[in-house]
């Protein structure tokens, strides 16, 4: 009996606490969820820096699967230019024409990439790899070669619009470019040097990056994944697989290296529907040159802004030349945005549509002007 109370004893006296203990601890777990997070990390001490990892970042280990999906649509295009015809009045001469036809050039080839953008044949690549040639022969990823002829062209954003008579085509998967953020990974696919169809890889540098004087209009993803010459056409696709945009150039100056631009997926889709449609790009225009107002400017001129578009010429009959405006005048906001950037503005009237009023704020003499004009349509550039 000794022993058996001796024992109830202890009982109670570990007992009690013990159960005190677990029932605050379940209050505990109940009030504060978190706590319960953390037991269960503890219990797995090896897979914390995985865990903790893997809720901040996210993506393939391998791309094969990306480029699986996009390679079939990206193509190598081969060029050919012939030599012009020189009508020289010299030429007539036994002697010189002798010498001429020594010297003559050759057929001069040149090579780049595209991206097969409709199954209906219809191939997105820049038109400086097109551009006045004679012959176009596109290589597909199966190893087909079917010739190709240009349907339309835009310039002002180097892209080129081709067409082949061809079946069995893998149209690209189309991302959204707006979506796309520094450090996404990227992968550059094209035709390098003639090598064959290349992959390389690098990271979304930059957005929206313009001012470069490249093109008129300019809104590049730039990326550090190697674009060498051949490339320029090719596509740029995320990790899944999905066209960014096309690649168009690089910067090229000793101890340059990783700085490459694409044109964004978006663009290259309008340019691609206009040129279908209509067989050219149609863009908005007002007529008038100028030039950004910086502060260091507007000091100097003595004009109390610190942004805007300085007025510098105006096209004749054009509709700026219409609505009245006239050089020396400050454009500060156009349809109510406010005008901090020439490139975004140029592109902003370009997005309207012509026959549209366009509501422009400027500044004349130090007084604050409403004007409204109607847009034109820009000139194709040559």
């Amino acid at each position: 009996m000794l022993n058996n109370r001796t024992f109830s004893k202890v009982i109670d006296f570990i007992g009690l606490p013990v159960l005190t203990g677990l029932a605050v601890a379940t209050v505990l777990l109940l009030l504060f969820p978190e706590f319960r997070d953390a037991a269960d990390l503890s219990d797995q001490p090896n897979d914390l820096q995985y865990k903790t990892l893997s809720s901040d970042w996210s993506g393939p280990v391998s791309y094969a699967q990306a480029v699986r999906k996009a390679a079939p649509s990206v193509v190598n295009i081969y060029t050919r230019t012939m030599p012009r015809q020189n009508n020289h009045p010299l030429l007539t001469h036994p002697f010189f024409r002798r010498l001429y036809n020594q010297q003559q050039e050759r057929a001069q080839s040149s090579l780049g990439s595209g991206v097969i953008m409709d199954k209906a044949g219809f191939i997105v690549t820049n038109y400086h790899v097109v551009d006045n040639v004679d012959e176009i022969l596109v290589l597909l990823y199966d190893g087909r070669e079917v010739p190709a002829s240009v349907v339309g062209s835009d310039p002002d954003t180097d892209l080129a619009v081709l067409k082949i008579a061809s079946d069995n085509l893998q149209d690209i998967p189309v991302g959204d470019p707006n979506q796309a953020e520094i450090g996404d990974v990227v992968l550059a696919i094209g035709n390098p040097f003639g090598m064959g169809q290349t992959v390389t890889q690098g990271i979304v540098s930059a957005t929206r990056r313009n001012g470069l004087n490249l093109n008129t209009f300019e809104n590049y993803i730039q990326t550090d994944a190697n674009i060498n010459p051949g490339n320029s056409g090719g596509a740029l696709v995320d990790a899944y697989g999905n066209l960014l945009g096309i690649n168009a150039a690089k910067i090229n100056q000793d101890n340059s290296e990783g700085i490459a631009f694409a044109v964004p997926a978006d663009e290259v889709q309008k340019v691609l529907t206009h040129i279908i449609e209509h067989g050219r790009v149609i863009r908005g225009w007002l007529g008038f040159d100028a030039h950004q107002l910086t502060p260091n400017l507007a000091e100097r001129l003595k004009i109390n802004l610190s942004s805007g578009l300085l007025i510098t010429g105006i096209a004749k009959a054009g509709p700026a030349h219409t609505a009245g405006i006239r050089p020396g005048d400050i454009v500060i906001s156009i349809n109510g945005i406010p005008v901090t950037n020439a490139q975004r503005s140029i592109s902003q009237i370009a997005e309207i549509i012509p026959g549209e009023p366009i509501s422009l704020q400027i500044q004349r003499n130090n007084k604050r002007l409403d004007v409204t004009a109607l847009a034109g349509e820009r000139p194709t550039a040559h």
